[in-house]
């Protein structure tokens, strides 16, 4: 069995649109998804907001690599460009977990090495998984415990939108 969090996010073109072909194409093996959060853009590059989500999905035939080349394969379609780190994109498909592997190798590193700084993961993941933890400096914490410990401003710039991504 293979299990992930995957956090998603856009904010080139129809992201909405963008982050519901992810719902679409992983729908026979989708476990839960959250609702579309509004997130200012992270890492200091000037462009208009993002559109996020948390979707789980679980499937015994794909392991960790498999849903990074799903994600990136998801990505392509969209006409995701890697221009600019942090940059404006159409689609971001992110592993923050997958089953319990730990892996520092650069090309899939696990859990996300910054999900637990990210209020735009954090919030709709517990949504979807309040007992959600993550190892993070060789501990497991608990998700809601890592929210608590981000800046006031940065939970409150997470904005819960009243659009879903199931159709």
């Amino acid at each position: 069995m293979s299990r992930a969090v995957l956090s998603v996010g856009s904010n080139v073109g129809d992201s909405l649109a963008h982050l519901r072909s992810v719902v679409d194409a992983l729908a026979d093996v989708t476990v839960s998804v959250s609702a579309v959060y509004a997130t200012a853009p992270w890492g200091g590059v000037e462009q208009q907001d993002f559109l996020n989500a948390v979707v789980v999905v679980d499937d015994p035939a794909t392991d960790c690599r498999g849903w990074l080349r799903r994600g990136q394969e998801l990505e392509a379609a969209a006409e995701r460009i890697r221009a600019r780190r942090w940059g404006p994109r159409t689609l971001d498909v992110d592993i923050v977990v997958c089953d319990d592997v730990r892996s520092d190798d650069p090309v899939l590193t696990l859990p996300h090495p910054r999900a637990h700084e990210r209020a735009f993961v954090l919030i709709p993941w517990l949504e979807v998984e309040p007992d959600a933890g993550l190892v993070v400096d060789d501990q497991i914490v608990r998700a809601d415990a890592l929210l608590s410990r981000l800046d006031a401003a940065e939970r409150a710039g997470v904005r819960k939108l009243d659009q879903g991504l199931r159709r």
